[in-house]
């Protein structure tokens, strides 16, 4: 009976001590899916993706296709180096630009001067495909940090913003 009894206490000890580690190992983790103080919260907020009036091609037209980038979080993301990409694989890369916290920078398709709120990715020819794209945001290590498509059987209204199209967050390429 005592042998019965000094197991049944080495289990208890046991399963209490893997208990306390998975306790341990399972803070970390849980914690991980909640962006940490300091990591920036980036999203493609909004895409106007069709030109304003006729696509002639001018500087001014290209300039009224645009892409939005907010940085949610309540501290600055060093956007350095991140890429926001079309389908047809046409690239701009950020360079040496910071995003201050909870705001929002427009990147132009055309030329223009760079400034805090507004960015030109310098193209002579429209990015964005008015029928359907995607436009793919991600960091310096080239990993998905956001992506918003549109067009023929992947479009989606979203009622209460200026979206045109599905949205997503995070990796993977799930379309609602």
């Amino acid at each position: 009976m005592s042998s019965s009894v000094v197991t049944a206490r080495r289990l208890s000890a046991a399963a209490f001590a893997a208990a306390a580690a998975l306790g341990a190992v399972a803070l970390p983790a849980s914690a991980a899916g909640h962006p940490r103080p300091g990591h920036a919260q980036v999203e493609i907020s909004a895409v106007q993706y069709d030109s304003p009036g006729f696509d002639n091609g001018s500087n001014r037209s290209l300039n009224r296709e645009w892409v939005e980038i907010t940085n949610n979080s309540r501290h600055e993301a060093n956007l350095d180096g991140w890429t926001l990409e079309s389908e047809d694989g046409d690239t701009y890369t950020f360079d040496r630009y910071r995003l201050e916290a909870r705001t929002t920078v427009r990147i132009h398709t055309g030329t223009g001067r760079d400034t805090g709120a507004d960015l030109y990715q310098d193209s002579r020819d429209y990015v964005w495909d008015n029928r359907s794209d995607t436009a793919t945001l991600r960091n310096d290590r080239g990993r998905l940090v956001d992506d918003y498509t549109w067009g023929d059987d992947r479009d989606r209204h979203h009622h209460g913003s200026h979206h045109h199209g599905s949205h997503h967050h995070g990796g993977g390429h799930h379309r609602r």
